[in-house]
């Protein structure tokens, strides 16, 4: 057996190299590959060796030649092998390439067109399309996570078996068709105009046990070719994650990564039923959980910073489906493995950008992702009275908070200890808005009284307001832009309410 390496990302490469070559697979590399497995002390033969032809255009021009795609695609045929004798070409049985890093460079900032147009890979994506297309003999490996299988597959069965080439041929094919799709994007301005369709770059990650219920089918793909794991991060242990453990587990690291501070939230069925920010994560838990202790029995919870042992023990008895945090000590880890049933979560960061996707009958909705108010958003108080200091930290939260509520949203909160800001009452999902005022208040009780609400769209009526001061509420922010607007605040001005206005609205459907 005859493998052809030509690989950019290198890792793995030595230890998967050495291995096909104790099990007697001869190796062809080029360029910096070969000086990889060169240094290793491999025995290796070089891309030109075969050729016949050195490497030129400052290695544009390394395996673009007949004699290494005549050893690819040669079906195992008396005429073909004919061929590769006259040709004096070897018959390639595995291509292990992986591509130049064309999306990693672009996402750098301060890229030239130059430096994305030296990283779009013409030979690599030659070599994955001829493998892939002749799988029926031919192995392709496109990704360092697969080293291990096609190892396991040599010792199986002498060579990688035809099941395994088809699923490797496809993901090949995968690949180039969504590096190609980055290229087009970045090329045009991340804008298709036309004719020009859009490529997502799907990765099939797992099957799921079953959908939203059980007699549906259900399977998690991610997107690029980052780490192919839940949130582009990874399930350190617990459970397998469910079709619903993943919804409600996203929505809630939305939710976390909005707040500057060490913040919790908790969510349950994709509505967050708590969310507190905080000088210490210990008690920003604590107080998350006690925003509604009811709801939050058998949700999932999101976090900001790294969890240490403190803030597992601020979670009490509490029974949750799962966690999600940028990271665990390792005495964290051990008290979420005692919690039964409690999957663990690392994702790798807490920027929210790009877009997001969401299907309709025939077809994708696609927009960029709610960060937050947009850079020309204004705050503006429009009432008489202006909110204090403590109204205004508070009214901040609270309006950080409700963009991730779904419509028509309504948060109450307030500071529960010094620092330390939680919402009281959360009413969403309703049809009407007056009603998401009156579910927070009722979630909120007593609690209701000195607090501030936040609302993601205007008041249509001032009934919303009455009903607030009523209860208790002091301050409210809302994006303003109704026709009705003055009669919000003077409603807000005869209860003594302040009330600003920021231009910036945040529907959630």
């Amino acid at each position: 057996m005859i493998a052809l390496l030509s690989v950019s990302d290198k890792t793995g490469l030595v230890a998967f190299a050495g291995a096909l070559s104790a099990r007697g697979i001869s190796l062809i590399a080029s360029g910096g590959t070969a000086r990889a497995l060169q240094g290793a002390g491999l025995p290796v033969r070089l891309v030109e060796e075969v050729t016949g032809s050195p490497e030129i255009l400052d290695g544009r021009v390394k395996t673009l030649h007949p004699a290494i795609h005549a050893g690819i695609l040669a079906r195992d045929e008396a005429a073909d092998r004919a061929d590769l004798a006259r040709v004096r070409a070897p018959l390639i049985d595995l291509v292990v390439v992986n591509l130049y890093p064309f999306e990693k460079t672009v996402a750098q900032p301060y890229v030239t067109l130059a430096d994305a147009i030296e990283m779009i890979d013409i030979g690599g994506s030659a070599l994955l399309r001829a493998a892939a297309k002749n799988y029926q003999r031919v192995a392709v490996v496109c990704d360092p996570h697969d080293y291990e299988l096609v190892l396991r597959e040599i010792d199986q069965h002498g060579a990688v078996s035809l099941q395994t080439r088809e699923v490797l041929a496809l993901k090949a094919f995968a690949r180039t068709a969504a590096y190609d799709a980055a290229i087009r994007d970045t090329l045009t301005g991340t804008r298709p105009t036309g004719a020009l369709a859009e490529t997502l770059p799907l990765r099939h990650a797992q099957p799921l046990r079953y959908g939203e219920n059980p007699h549906q089918t259900a399977a998690l793909f991610t997107l690029g070719d980052g780490e192919p794991g839940p949130l582009g991060g990874r399930l350190l242990q617990g459970k397998e994650l469910s079709y619903n453990n993943l919804l409600d587990l996203d929505a809630a690291w939305r939710a976390v990564c909005q707040h500057p501070g060490p913040a919790a939230v908790v969510v349950k069925h994709l509505s967050p039923c708590g969310i507190a920010c905080g000088a210490e994560l210990p008690a920003a838990a604590a107080a998350a959980i006690a925003a509604d202790a009811v709801s939050a029995f058998g949700g999932v919870l999101a976090f900001n910073r790294a969890v240490d042992a403190a803030t597992v023990e601020a979670l009490g008895e509490l029974y949750i489906e799962g966690v999600v945090a940028p990271a665990y000590a390792p005495a964290a880890l051990a008290a979420l493995k005692r919690r039964k049933a409690c999957r663990v979560v690392e994702a790798p960061s807490t920027r929210l950008d790009g877009f997001e996707y969401r299907s309709i009958t025939g077809g994708l909705l696609r927009q960029s992702v709610d960060a937050g108010d947009p850079a020309d958003a204004v705050w503006r108080t429009v009432t008489r009275r202006a909110p204090s200091t403590e109204e205004q930290d508070a009214l901040a939260f609270a309006w950080r908070c409700v963009q991730h509520v779904k419509s028509n949203a309504i948060v109450l909160a307030r500071q529960t200890a010094p620092g330390l800001f939680a919402t009281v009452g959360i009413g969403g999902g309703q049809p009407n808005r007056v009603d998401g005022v009156r579910l927070a208040i009722a979630r909120a009780g007593d609690r209701a009284r000195g607090a501030v609400m936040a609302s993601d769209a205007f008041f249509p009526f001032p009934d919303s307001v009455e009903v607030a001061a009523a209860a208790g509420v002091t301050a409210i922010v809302q994006p303003g832009g109704s026709v009705r607007d003055a009669d919000a605040i003077a409603a807000a001005d005869q209860h003594g309410l302040a009330m600003t206005v920021t231009g910036a609205r945040h529907f959630r459907h």
